[in-house]
């Protein structure tokens, strides 16, 4: 049900085509925003054990390898290489989608008119839930961005935001496990928000400074 909120053991999130001939074109949100907004995804999938599908398309031709970034944070896991524009064509891609066994897909893909919305739109007529994370997507145009996410939405998609999976998946402070990695991700990924989060600790709680790296 899109009712249903997101948690680890309903969902899967995937990240396609990250890599850097896709980046040179995206043009609809500053680039380091972006990049800030796919490694809080990527972390808060891997904090939170999420399955997590990486697929990239025609990597030696064309568009360069998938940031390594990415594939610090999934360590020996290889991402889908494909021909196709639209992952849905790979037979690999999506046997790998079923074997997560999850209905609720989180999405991120460069370029959203294509590499998003192409996918999306299979997966719902699939019969999945997609979850379409519109910060960590970026389009050729902000006119292209925002029509693909209207196309998708249209269809039965629903946007959501990189800080917002990440606050889903942690839903409870109480959840002390995953607690202090979030709270690292949020000083690290989230601006404004950590920086709150890192006054709080020191000035009012009085916590020592925190040092970059710091518990990873």
């Amino acid at each position: 049900m899109k009712t249903e909120l997101l948690n680890p053991a309903n969902s899967a999130v995937i990240f396609i085509d990250f890599q850097p001939q896709m980046t040179f074109g995206v043009a609809n949100i500053d680039r380091q925003t972006l990049f800030n907004n796919v490694l809080l995804l990527a972390k808060a999938a891997q904090i939170f054990k999420v399955p997590t599908i990486l697929t990239t398309v025609e990597t030696k031709s064309f568009s360069g390898n998938m940031w390594p970034q990415i594939l610090d944070i999934f360590p020996g896991q290889e991402p889908i290489e494909r021909s196709s524009m639209n992952s849905w064509e790979s037979e690999e891609f999506v046997a790998a989608v079923k074997a997560t066994g999850r209905s609720k897909l989180v999405m991120a893909a460069l370029w959203t008119e294509v590499c998003l919305t192409f996918p999306a739109l299979e997966a719902m007529r699939a019969g999945f839930e997609v979850y379409a994370v519109e910060d960590a997507s970026g389009g050729t145009s902000v006119t292209a961005h925002n029509a693909a996410m209207r196309r998708v939405e249209q269809a039965g998609a629903i946007p959501v935001t990189s800080l917002q999976v990440l606050l889903e998946y942690q839903r409870d402070w109480a959840h002390k496990e995953t607690y202090n990695d979030v709270m690292a991700v949020v000083k690290e990924q989230c601006g404004a928000y950590g920086q709150g989060v890192e006054y709080a600790y020191t000035m009012v709680h009085g916590a020592p400074p925190s040092r970059a790296g710091a518990g990873h």
